[in-house]
Protein backbone atom coordinates (compact mmCIF):
# COMPACT_ATOMS: atom_id res chain seq x y z
CA UNK A 1 0.00 0.00 0.00
CA UNK A 2 1.13 3.48 -0.81
CA UNK A 3 4.40 4.53 -2.98
CA UNK A 4 7.79 3.70 -2.77
CA UNK A 5 9.88 4.06 0.73
CA UNK A 6 11.73 7.68 0.92
CA UNK A 7 14.22 7.27 3.93
CA UNK A 8 14.98 5.18 5.91
CA UNK A 9 12.59 6.37 8.67
CA UNK A 10 9.95 5.51 6.52
CA UNK A 11 9.20 1.55 6.98
CA UNK A 12 6.89 0.03 9.63
CA UNK A 13 7.29 -0.47 13.09
CA UNK A 14 8.21 -4.29 13.93
CA UNK A 15 7.81 -5.79 17.02
CA UNK A 16 10.98 -7.97 17.92
CA UNK A 17 11.12 -11.06 20.75
CA UNK A 18 12.82 -8.22 22.79
CA UNK A 19 13.75 -4.77 23.05
CA UNK A 20 17.19 -3.31 23.81
CA UNK A 21 17.64 0.48 25.06
CA UNK A 22 20.49 1.94 22.35
CA UNK A 23 22.89 5.03 22.55
CA UNK A 24 23.74 5.88 19.13
CA UNK A 25 27.35 7.64 19.21
CA UNK A 26 27.28 9.61 15.89
CA UNK A 27 25.19 10.77 13.32
CA UNK A 28 26.63 10.21 9.90
CA UNK A 29 25.54 7.66 7.83
CA UNK A 30 25.98 4.33 9.13
CA UNK A 31 24.65 5.40 12.29
CA UNK A 32 21.57 7.37 11.08
CA UNK A 33 20.52 3.96 8.97
CA UNK A 34 21.93 1.79 11.71
CA UNK A 35 19.45 4.11 14.10
CA UNK A 36 16.37 3.76 11.66
CA UNK A 37 16.92 0.56 11.36
CA UNK A 38 16.96 -0.31 15.46
CA UNK A 39 14.35 2.16 15.71
CA UNK A 40 11.74 0.30 12.87
CA UNK A 41 12.67 -3.36 14.25
CA UNK A 42 11.28 -1.96 17.89
CA UNK A 43 14.43 -1.04 19.82
CA UNK A 44 14.60 1.58 21.83
CA UNK A 45 17.32 4.45 20.96
CA UNK A 46 17.40 6.30 24.19
CA UNK A 47 19.93 8.99 23.12
CA UNK A 48 22.23 10.35 20.02
CA UNK A 49 25.15 11.65 20.63
CA UNK A 50 27.34 14.18 18.08
CA UNK A 51 30.02 16.72 18.75
CA UNK A 52 27.54 18.66 16.13
CA UNK A 53 24.26 19.30 18.62
CA UNK A 54 22.06 20.11 14.74
CA UNK A 55 23.11 16.63 13.55
CA UNK A 56 22.49 14.87 16.88
CA UNK A 57 19.43 16.83 17.26
CA UNK A 58 18.33 15.46 13.47
CA UNK A 59 18.65 12.08 13.68
CA UNK A 60 17.39 11.85 17.30
CA UNK A 61 14.10 13.63 15.88
CA UNK A 62 13.38 10.75 13.41
CA UNK A 63 14.42 7.70 15.75
CA UNK A 64 12.76 10.05 18.88
CA UNK A 65 15.68 10.00 20.88
CA UNK A 66 17.53 12.81 23.18
CA UNK A 67 20.22 14.36 20.82
CA UNK A 68 23.48 14.92 22.96
CA UNK A 69 26.52 16.55 22.41
CA UNK A 70 29.11 16.18 25.56
CA UNK A 71 29.37 12.49 26.55
CA UNK A 72 29.00 13.97 30.45
CA UNK A 73 25.12 13.94 28.99
CA UNK A 74 25.47 9.89 28.43
CA UNK A 75 22.20 8.15 30.58
CA UNK A 76 23.39 4.93 32.08
CA UNK A 77 19.72 3.52 31.69
CA UNK A 78 20.36 1.61 28.58
CA UNK A 79 21.68 -1.70 27.26
CA UNK A 80 24.29 -1.07 24.89
CA UNK A 81 26.35 1.68 22.94
CA UNK A 82 26.87 1.90 18.98
CA UNK A 83 30.14 3.77 18.31
CA UNK A 84 29.86 4.64 14.48
CA UNK A 85 32.23 7.59 14.66
CA UNK A 86 35.59 8.18 12.35
CA UNK A 87 38.02 5.19 13.40
CA UNK A 88 40.60 7.44 15.00
CA UNK A 89 37.56 8.51 17.29
CA UNK A 90 36.33 5.38 18.59
CA UNK A 91 39.23 4.74 21.60
CA UNK A 92 39.28 8.11 22.98
CA UNK A 93 35.09 7.54 23.35
CA UNK A 94 35.27 3.93 24.30
CA UNK A 95 37.45 5.38 27.24
CA UNK A 96 34.85 7.59 28.26
CA UNK A 97 32.21 5.13 27.95
CA UNK A 98 33.23 2.06 29.88
CA UNK A 99 32.91 3.66 32.83
CA UNK A 100 28.77 3.07 32.72
CA UNK A 101 30.12 -0.85 32.53
CA UNK A 102 27.43 -0.92 29.61
CA UNK A 103 28.02 -3.57 26.33
CA UNK A 104 30.05 -1.68 23.90
CA UNK A 105 30.35 -1.77 20.08
CA UNK A 106 31.66 -0.84 17.72
CA UNK A 107 30.64 -0.30 13.65
CA UNK A 108 34.43 -0.16 11.99
CA UNK A 109 35.29 -2.20 9.17
CA UNK A 110 39.09 -1.88 10.14
CA UNK A 111 39.48 -1.28 13.89
CA UNK A 112 40.19 -4.39 15.92
CA UNK A 113 38.05 -5.21 18.43
CA UNK A 114 40.49 -4.61 21.22
CA UNK A 115 40.35 -0.89 20.70
CA UNK A 116 37.29 -1.40 22.75
CA UNK A 117 38.72 -4.28 24.72
CA UNK A 118 41.75 -1.70 26.35
CA UNK A 119 38.75 -0.10 28.50
CA UNK A 120 36.52 -2.83 29.03
CA UNK A 121 35.87 -5.97 28.61
CA UNK A 122 31.87 -6.04 27.51
CA UNK A 123 33.15 -5.35 24.20
CA UNK A 124 32.30 -6.07 20.23
CA UNK A 125 31.79 -5.43 16.61
CA UNK A 126 28.69 -4.81 14.52
CA UNK A 127 30.24 -3.59 11.06
CA UNK A 128 27.62 -3.35 8.20
CA UNK A 129 29.04 -4.48 4.82
CA UNK A 130 27.24 -1.83 2.73
CA UNK A 131 27.80 1.68 1.46
CA UNK A 132 25.84 4.25 2.48
CA UNK A 133 24.18 7.89 1.97
CA UNK A 134 21.72 10.02 4.18
CA UNK A 135 19.59 10.44 1.00
CA UNK A 136 19.36 6.66 -0.48
CA UNK A 137 17.32 3.94 1.89
CA UNK A 138 18.75 1.02 2.34
CA UNK A 139 16.68 -2.25 2.87
CA UNK A 140 18.63 -3.31 6.15
CA UNK A 141 17.32 -6.49 5.96
CA UNK A 142 19.64 -7.63 3.19
CA UNK A 143 22.93 -6.08 4.61
CA UNK A 144 25.34 -8.42 5.59
CA UNK A 145 26.25 -7.73 9.21
CA UNK A 146 29.45 -9.11 10.58
CA UNK A 147 29.64 -9.84 14.66
CA UNK A 148 32.23 -10.72 17.19
CA UNK A 149 32.39 -10.28 20.56
CA UNK A 150 35.35 -10.62 23.44
CA UNK A 151 33.26 -13.85 25.20
CA UNK A 152 30.58 -16.17 23.50
CA UNK A 153 27.83 -14.59 25.78
CA UNK A 154 28.55 -10.99 24.36
CA UNK A 155 28.61 -12.44 20.79
CA UNK A 156 25.34 -14.41 21.49
CA UNK A 157 23.78 -10.67 22.18
CA UNK A 158 25.31 -8.67 19.36
CA UNK A 159 24.01 -11.62 16.91
CA UNK A 160 20.11 -11.01 18.51
CA UNK A 161 20.08 -7.42 18.31
CA UNK A 162 21.79 -7.96 14.57
CA UNK A 163 19.05 -10.63 13.44
CA UNK A 164 16.26 -8.41 14.54
CA UNK A 165 17.29 -6.32 11.81
CA UNK A 166 19.27 -8.01 8.75
CA UNK A 167 18.88 -12.34 7.70
CA UNK A 168 22.21 -12.07 6.83
CA UNK A 169 24.51 -12.18 10.21
CA UNK A 170 27.96 -13.85 10.31
CA UNK A 171 30.53 -14.51 13.01
CA UNK A 172 33.66 -12.20 11.48
CA UNK A 173 36.76 -12.07 13.49
CA UNK A 174 38.95 -9.16 13.57
CA UNK A 175 41.37 -10.36 11.82
CA UNK A 176 39.17 -11.44 8.72
CA UNK A 177 36.64 -8.20 8.86
CA UNK A 178 39.64 -5.98 7.65
CA UNK A 179 40.68 -8.60 4.81
CA UNK A 180 36.68 -7.64 4.37
CA UNK A 181 36.99 -4.58 4.04
CA UNK A 182 40.65 -4.24 1.77
CA UNK A 183 38.26 -6.56 -0.45
CA UNK A 184 35.29 -4.20 -0.19
CA UNK A 185 37.34 -0.95 -1.24
CA UNK A 186 38.45 -3.29 -4.50
CA UNK A 187 34.64 -4.24 -5.01
CA UNK A 188 33.07 -0.82 -4.34
CA UNK A 189 35.50 2.69 -3.76
CA UNK A 190 37.23 1.90 -6.74
CA UNK A 191 35.04 0.72 -9.55
CA UNK A 192 32.88 3.87 -8.50
CA UNK A 193 35.87 6.13 -8.82
CA UNK A 194 36.57 4.37 -12.39
CA UNK A 195 33.14 5.06 -13.38
CA UNK A 196 33.49 8.92 -12.62
CA UNK A 197 37.09 8.37 -15.19
CA UNK A 198 34.64 7.13 -17.47
CA UNK A 199 31.97 9.84 -17.00
CA UNK A 200 35.04 12.31 -17.45
CA UNK A 201 35.82 10.37 -20.38
CA UNK A 202 32.40 10.70 -22.68
CA UNK A 203 32.20 13.85 -21.14
CA UNK A 204 35.60 15.38 -22.97
CA UNK A 205 33.88 13.94 -26.20
CA UNK A 206 30.49 15.42 -25.64
CA UNK A 207 28.86 11.70 -25.06
CA UNK A 208 26.26 10.97 -22.00
CA UNK A 209 27.65 8.99 -19.12
CA UNK A 210 23.64 6.94 -19.61
CA UNK A 211 25.40 4.85 -22.79
CA UNK A 212 27.26 3.30 -20.11
CA UNK A 213 24.70 2.82 -17.48
CA UNK A 214 23.56 -0.57 -19.12
CA UNK A 215 26.74 -2.24 -19.03
CA UNK A 216 27.49 -1.16 -15.57
CA UNK A 217 24.61 -2.66 -14.45
CA UNK A 218 24.83 -6.58 -16.42
CA UNK A 219 28.17 -6.58 -15.06
CA UNK A 220 26.62 -6.24 -11.97
CA UNK A 221 24.13 -8.58 -12.64
CA UNK A 222 26.39 -11.08 -13.68
CA UNK A 223 28.53 -11.64 -10.58
CA UNK A 224 25.61 -11.71 -8.40
CA UNK A 225 25.27 -15.31 -10.37
CA UNK A 226 28.81 -16.33 -11.27
CA UNK A 227 32.42 -15.75 -10.42
CA UNK A 228 33.89 -12.89 -11.73
CA UNK A 229 36.38 -14.99 -12.98
CA UNK A 230 33.57 -16.80 -15.37
CA UNK A 231 32.73 -13.19 -16.41
CA UNK A 232 35.70 -11.26 -17.57
CA UNK A 233 35.81 -9.91 -20.53
CA UNK A 234 38.19 -6.97 -22.34
CA UNK A 235 40.91 -6.36 -24.53
CA UNK A 236 43.59 -7.34 -21.48
CA UNK A 237 41.95 -10.48 -21.28
CA UNK A 238 42.35 -11.03 -24.78
CA UNK A 239 45.45 -10.04 -24.23
CA UNK A 240 44.78 -7.95 -27.24
CA UNK A 241 48.08 -5.90 -27.77
CA UNK A 242 47.45 -3.69 -30.64
CA UNK A 243 43.85 -2.46 -28.76
CA UNK A 244 45.36 -1.59 -25.67
CA UNK A 245 48.19 0.08 -27.11
CA UNK A 246 45.33 2.33 -28.69
CA UNK A 247 43.59 3.00 -26.31
CA UNK A 248 46.83 4.30 -24.29
CA UNK A 249 47.92 6.30 -27.26
CA UNK A 250 44.34 8.12 -26.47
CA UNK A 251 45.40 8.61 -23.04
CA UNK A 252 48.87 10.55 -24.02
CA UNK A 253 47.93 14.20 -22.32
CA UNK A 254 46.54 11.79 -19.13
CA UNK A 255 49.57 10.32 -17.65
CA UNK A 256 48.24 8.84 -14.76
CA UNK A 257 44.62 7.24 -16.45
CA UNK A 258 47.70 5.46 -18.44
CA UNK A 259 49.29 4.32 -15.26
CA UNK A 260 45.88 3.42 -14.24
CA UNK A 261 45.16 1.40 -17.14
CA UNK A 262 48.57 -0.17 -18.05
CA UNK A 263 48.73 -1.83 -14.13
CA UNK A 264 44.76 -2.75 -14.83
CA UNK A 265 45.78 -4.19 -17.76
CA UNK A 266 48.30 -5.90 -16.70
CA UNK A 267 46.60 -6.95 -13.45
CA UNK A 268 44.31 -8.70 -15.91
CA UNK A 269 46.94 -10.54 -18.15
CA UNK A 270 48.79 -11.65 -15.08
CA UNK A 271 45.54 -13.51 -12.96
CA UNK A 272 44.24 -16.89 -13.34
CA UNK A 273 40.80 -16.97 -13.99
CA UNK A 274 40.27 -20.48 -13.13
CA UNK A 275 37.28 -20.87 -11.69
CA UNK A 276 38.06 -22.20 -7.93
CA UNK A 277 36.14 -25.72 -8.27
CA UNK A 278 37.91 -26.49 -11.63
CA UNK A 279 41.65 -25.59 -10.13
Amino acid sequence: MGGPLRSPFDKLRVTPYFCMRITIIGSGNVATHMAAALKNAGHQIVQVYSRDMQNAALLAYHVKAEPIDDLQQISPDIDIFIIAVKDDAIGPVAEQLAKHDKLIVHTSGVTDMYALLAFTDRAGVLYPLQTFSKIKEVNFRHVPLCVEGADENTTRQIEDLSQSISNNVYRVSSDQRKTLHVAAVFACNFPNYLYEVARQLLDAKGLDFNLLRPLILETAKKVQERLPAQVQTGPAVRNDEGTMQNHLKMLNEMPHLQQIYTLLSQGIIKMDFTPPAHK
